[in-house]
Formats: structure tokens, sequence, C-alpha cells
């Protein structure tokens, strides 16, 4: 559990996608394109900001989550709750049926968003075959490494070709 107060950290590759992701994609064109079929406050409760449902919505649709289970990886994921903007010591994550209602709304009365929508799911499968690539490169024999392995002798030796 994160208290805020650790001394040792590193940035996960998930809050350094959302980083990117912050970066990138056009929050304020999207929100536009859905604001205009957005309830406006008044009568019940107060909705939530168009634009943290948005980043909420599109959490689902990069990581793969579900209704119920956004909710809960907001509460569990720092990194989530500040891609979103929440601070839990001030306000809870908007609950599954408040997703759930929003996304309905994307799907039925915003074509407009489903074609920004595609857009950004295509740049993520984008994103994802780079990350995979980072990946393999990073866990693949360094030419240190296969040197060594090759003449047997492993660590600082195997760069100069010792032996």
């Amino acid at each position: 559990m994160m208290t805020g107060f650790e001394q040792y950290t590193r940035k996960t590759r998930r809050t350094i996608f959302l980083e990117e992701m912050e970066q990138v994609v056009p929050w304020r064109e999207l929100c536009a394109l859905v604001a205009p079929h957005y309830p406006k406050p008044g009568n019940g409760r107060r909705p939530v900001g168009v634009e943290r449902m948005l980043r909420i919505y599109f959490l689902q649709q990069w990581f793969n989550l579900s209704d119920p289970a956004v909710e809960e990886a907001l509460y569990d994921s720092a990194g989530m709750r500040q891609f979103v903007g929440i601070d839990l010591g001030c306000e809870p994550v908007p609950d599954e049926t408040t997703v759930c209602k929003f996304r309905h709304l994307l799907e039925e009365r915003s074509p407009a968003f489903r074609g920004a929508s595609r857009a950004c799911e295509a740049y993520r499968k984008e994103i994802r075959a780079c990350l995979r690539e980072v990946n393999l490169l990073s866990s693949a024999p360094t030419k240190e490494r296969a040197i060594g392995a090759e003449s047997g002798v492993v660590g600082s030796d195997a760069a100069i070709g010792g032996g």
C-alpha cells in the first residue's frame, strides 16, 4: 500500500504509458465532442466532469477493464488515479454504474466520438506493439553477454574478450 511517503519508487510501464497518453490524446477536442451530449448540473447528483469520465473510458479501452474492474483499478492504482485526476482524500472514484452510463452515452449518442475512439484504439495497438518490441529488446542477449557465453567468461571480462 502506498502512503505517499515511500522512499523507494520507480515508474511502472503502466505509468509511463499513461504519461505518454496524457501528451498525445487530444483531450480538449474529445471533450468538445462529448460535452453537448453529457448531462448538465441541475436536478439530482452533480455529474462527474466530462474529461475525467473520458479518461476512465480510455483506461477501460487501453487495459481491457470492465465497469466494475475500472472502479477497482482506480482505487488500487495510484498511477491510474493520477492520470484521471482523482484525489481519494477529497472525493471517491466514480462508481461502476456511473462509468456504465457514460460508456453507453458514448456508444449511443455520440457517433462522432466513435471515430475518434477507433483512432485512439489503433494508436493504442501501435503503442502496445512498441512496448512489446522494447521489452523484447531489453530482454534480448547483449553483445557482452553473447561474447561471454561463447568464451565461457561472464561479467566485465567478457566485454574485453577476456578469458
